[in-house]
């Protein structure tokens, strides 16, 4: 039957899995709110009325505030991270220094911005709120710009590898592979973060980037990390 074939389809299973994850349902979310705060910049550029632009507007809103919510408690994953990083024996200092302040970066950023939430869903009002969502996207920024100085190391140590590798020997050209596949994961990282990098540095003032460019970055950067889970549930 038709329907049989639909419900046991393996993209229908590939599917569940994916929503069935934290990450995957949150690059969703965070694929149509920053959409949605393109749009509504979008729509205000073209003197759309305000009735027009209000939905947009309330779903960027709306999905920010469920994304915030499920983030609760995933800091400590990444208090956990830095940790890790930090007692290994394997990783090159310079990446490990990178990799814990990244993860750390994303720990107070994960700490401060829960510590807004009751004020933001208007439970309970807090006077040090906006302090600590300030806090939160320094913190933010900070991680990504480990991140940024990890990935560009990686690169260089990335070149430094190939310019050892014989292409003529069978090994050799299976390393060349690896590392064409980890400079690839590296690069496409790197565009994520740069991308990223808009939300809080203009949230701080740092940059003067408008809700339109945040806001089609914001897409971009999420559709790459929807389709890395994507692959990662299959």
């Amino acid at each position: 039957m038709v329907a049989d074939a639909l419900v046991y389809h393996p993209t229908v299973a590939h599917y569940l899995k994916y929503v069935a994850s934290t990450m995957g349902r949150d690059k969703l979310l965070r694929t149509l709110q920053y959409f949605a705060r393109f749009y509504a910049w979008y729509l205000l550029r073209t003197n759309a009325t305000n009735a027009q632009i209000a939905p947009w507007n309330a779903m960027k809103k709306q999905f920010g505030m469920t994304r915030k919510i499920l983030r609760v408690g995933k800091n400590i994953e990444h208090l956990k991270a830095a940790a890790a990083a930090s007692d290994s024996k394997v990783l090159d200092p310079i990446m490990r220094y990178a990799t814990v302040g990244r993860q750390l970066g994303y720990f107070g950023y994960l700490t401060f911005d829960a510590g807004t939430i009751l004020d933001a869903t208007g439970i309970k009002k807090s006077p040090n709120a906006k302090k600590w969502q300030t806090h939160a996207f320094r913190f933010w920024a900070v991680g990504i710009i480990c991140s940024i100085l990890g990935q560009t190391y990686s690169l260089y140590k990335l070149r430094e590898r190939e310019a050892k590798v014989d292409k003529k020997d069978g090994e050799g050209v299976v390393e060349s592979k690896r590392i064409a596949l980890e400079r690839y994961q590296s690069r496409i990282q790197l565009l994520c973060d740069f991308c990223d990098l808009t939300v809080p540095t203009s949230a701080l003032g740092w940059a003067n980037f408008d809700d339109g460019i945040v806001g089609l970055l914001g897409v971009v950067s999420s559709l790459i990390g929807a389709h890395t889970q994507w692959k990662k549930t299959a």
